[in-house]
């Protein structure tokens, strides 16, 4: 009898290839590739050490994915930021975490609750002893383990990649201790919602945490100076 696996091979330029779209993709969302660069082929496949086949793969999926945009003769550039795009990020993120906390509240356990206090309470400390930077991982964490507790892998997945094309937006908010302390208390009173189990007020707390969001976005990325923090 034949093997199944004989003919079942792994190519190496898919692994490059998927490298490559993750390096670029991590980098523009981060804002290390800032809105409005150009992107050239021949420049990154010798910055990364690859050819140009895997760069232009990568290019064409992040063109899918609203990231980057391409012209013709030109080439691809990042695309600008846009406050419709977070508006439109905003309300589809508050309307899938709301089902995420909604979820969570029939099946949390004590020690995924316990794990959501001592992430607040480690980013709050963090943030205080002047390491705002910090809170980007404090704040995917708590995130994360909000929408895992809602049992849901689908949820978990949207929720992700909602949240990393945030991110662009949100990081030059995330590092300003100021800004990091507001959404510390966001996420105390959305634990304190879960807690009581209060349907109502988990969809009110995630809104204005959403908001706040918004707020420090249009604050700290656009510069508008209107709409600090309340």
């Amino acid at each position: 009898m034949a093997d199944p696996t004989d003919d079942f091979v792994i190519e190496q330029p898919v692994s490059i290839r998927h490298k490559v779209y993750d390096y670029l993709r991590n980098e523009i969302l981060s804002n290390r590739i800032s809105a409005g660069t150009r992107l050239v082929e021949g420049q990154l496949a010798k910055k990364i050490n690859v050819s140009r086949t895997p760069i232009r793969e990568a290019l064409h999926i992040l063109e899918m994915e609203n990231l980057v945009e391409s012209f013709p003769r030109v080439g691809y550039r990042v695309k600008e930021l846009r406050w419709e795009d977070v508006e439109e990020l905003c309300e589809i993120r508050a309307v899938n975490e709301i089902l995420s906390a909604r979820w969570a509240m029939q099946r949390l356990l004590p020690a995924e609750l316990e794990s959501m206090k001592k992430n607040i309470d480690t980013a709050e400390a963090e943030i205080q002893a002047g390491h705002p930077e910090y809170f980007v991982e404090r704040d995917a964490e708590f995130h994360e383990m909000l929408v895992k507790a809602s049992g849901s892998q689908r949820l978990l997945e949207l929720c992700q990649m909602l949240r990393r094309h945030m991110l662009r937006y949100r990081v030059e908010s995330l590092n300003v201790a100021e800004a990091g302390l507001t959404a510390v208390a966001g996420h105390r009173r959305i634990l304190t919602c879960l807690e009581k189990k209060d349907d109502k007020g988990i969809e009110a707390a995630i809104r204005e945490h959403l908001e706040q969001s918004k707020r420090d976005i249009r604050r700290f990325a656009f510069g508008d100076k209107t709409h600090g923090a309340a």
